[in-house]
């Protein structure tokens, strides 16, 4: 799948390492702000008995 990525990217090997940073930050951005936040309330971590 990288390798796939990688030979659709535009541009020179720089140009292509930036654009998959820029790929990879947003993926992130979009897991910290939309997805972990939405999936916390179904997850059992707040339900601890000791």
């Amino acid at each position: 799948m990288y390798a796939w990525l990688w030979r659709h990217l535009p541009g020179p090997r720089p140009v292509r390492a930036l654009i998959a940073l820029v790929l990879i930050v947003g993926v992130i951005a979009l897991l910290m702000l939309v997805v972990f936040p939405w999936a916390e309330p179904l997850l059992p971590f707040n339900n601890v008995s000791v």
